[in-house]
């Protein structure tokens, strides 16, 4: 019996054992996978890492590469851009250069040209004095014109009172009042009253009607009707409005063309327009050379001669004679209007009111 209880407790420490031997194997094993997938974990973290390294490092040396070549290339097309600009600008300055000497050239000898415009002057200066004696005819013939019409007012006048104070001359009886008899001669106002005859007052027409057939008993003159009511609203037909017409009668003054324009105002215009035209052309249609012009050479003015060029620029710019100028508005010139151009929207329609 104790040997059967001996070999059960044998038994049972070697069950025991082998359990404990297996509990521990399986915790070592465990133990061992866990550090083994780590281990596997870090090397293939290390070999992915180190294998994006070197794919980064390509893609940086692809990039470097191909900005490189970029670069360059655009900093040739640069460089080639800019020397094209230098070259026109350094082309365009000399060509104005040419274009400034040849038209200075070319507006000194033929447009601003001193001789030219200096006989200009003069005939101006001929021509003003000729307007002002012509002007001053005028004024004077306007003057003559307008002391007759007050010398005939003046006689009518006279003779208004002559005739309505005709009743104070003298008779053979009784002296008149402007023949005293303490004078030895009469006044002139006697002799005005002897020279006219009395004025006449016309009776009164017998009936209020303007319109009596008695009119041919108080002369030629036929009595004024009476003034027609104003009318009320448009008339009828084919009238305007009488406001318009009052307003086209009585409209400002409006100068002729003659008068608001200068004389020589389109050719002025078509000289500055032809002069603008060339200084905005680039090149002339047509070139002659100097040696087929026909006209007359003109000297220019720095030419030399045997008494020397003129001190035109540093003594003096223009001949002025500031004693003989009238004002110092510039002159304008006057001509008497066209009678054509007086009527212009002048006229209106028959039967207006």
């Amino acid at each position: 019996m104790a040997a059967m209880v001996r070999l059960l407790n044998e038994t049972d420490a070697i069950v025991e054992t082998s359990y404990e031997r297996k509990n521990k194997a399986e915790i070592e094993r465990l133990q061992e996978f866990s550090a083994a997938v780590r281990v596997q974990a870090w090397f293939r973290g290390a070999r992915v890492r180190v294998y994006m390294k070197h794919i980064n490092n390509c893609a940086t040396e692809i990039q470097r590469k191909w900005r490189g070549f970029m670069g360059r290339n655009f900093f040739r097309l640069y460089v080639k851009n800019c020397v094209l600009v230098m070259k026109l600008n350094y082309f365009n300055s000399q060509a104005t250069k040419v274009q400034k000497m040849w038209r200075g050239y070319y507006v000194r000898k033929y447009v601003f040209n001193y001789y030219s415009r200096k006989r200009y002057l003069e005939a101006l200066v001929i021509k003003n004095d000729i307007i002002r004696n012509e002007l001053e005819e005028y004024s004077e013939q306007q003057e003559q014109n307008r002391r007759r019409q007050n010398e005939a007012k003046e006689k009518l006048t006279q003779e208004r009172l002559a005739r309505k104070y005709h009743y104070l001359i003298s008779t053979h009886v009784i002296p008149g009042v402007f023949n005293s008899p303490y004078q030895p001669y009469p006044s002139e106002m006697e002799y005005a009253l002897a020279s006219v005859k009395p004025l006449i007052h016309k009776k009164k027409p017998s009936t209020d009607n303007p319109y009596d057939p008695a009119w041919k008993s108080y002369g030629h003159e036929l009595p004024k009707p009476q003034q027609l009511p104003p009318l009320h609203g448009k008339p009828q037909g084919p009238f305007r409005e009488p406001e318009d017409v009052q307003k086209q009668r009585y409209k400002g003054f409006q100068p002729s063309l003659r008068v608001a324009t200068s004389f020589t105002a389109l050719e002025d215009a078509r000289e500055k327009m032809k002069a603008e035209e060339w200084v905005t052309r680039l090149n002339d249609d047509t070139f002659l050379p100097f040696t087929r012009r026909s006209y007359q050479y003109d000297p220019l003015l720095h030419t030399k001669s045997n008494f020397g060029h003129p001190p035109y620029g540093t003594k003096y710019f223009r001949e002025e004679f500031i004693d003989k100028h009238i004002t110092h508005l510039p002159f304008k010139t006057v001509v008497p209007p066209i009678p054509v151009f007086e009527k212009l929207n002048d006229t209106y329609s028959q039967g207006q009111v």
